[in-house]
């Protein structure tokens, strides 16, 4: 069992715009998968890439795009997506204000 609050969960620091917090993984008992928030500062964004596993995303606050496959998709608060595995893909802050979201992996997709 884990009950927690994102503010008391470490922050790790992935880029000058990009913060980290594995909310819940295998560490709190979960083993297959794990719940990460990403918050990107204005004008953060991660790179294009692929990778062989799905993923889930769901946006919490502030306003965002996901460039999947070719095609924008604009991410507001409540937004959800399914990133299938091998699409590329790349989830940028499109605001002026920092944008969060929720992002679930299979464990061997949190490097």
């Amino acid at each position: 069992m884990f009950v927690s609050h994102r503010n008391e969960i470490e922050k790790k620091k992935i880029s000058e715009t990009i913060t980290k917090q594995v909310l819940v993984g295998p560490q709190q008992g979960w083993k297959d998968h794990v719940m990460r928030m990403f918050t990107l500062e204005k004008g953060g964004k991660a790179p294009h890439h692929a990778h062989p596993w799905q993923h889930i995303i769901y946006a919490v606050e502030g306003v965002g795009n996901l460039l999947m496959d070719g095609k924008d998709y604009p991410l507001t608060a409540g937004s959800v997506a399914y990133v299938p595995d091998d699409v590329v893909h790349q989830v940028s802050n499109a605001g002026d204000g920092k944008f969060v979201f929720i992002c679930i992996v299979p464990e061997r997709g949190d490097q």
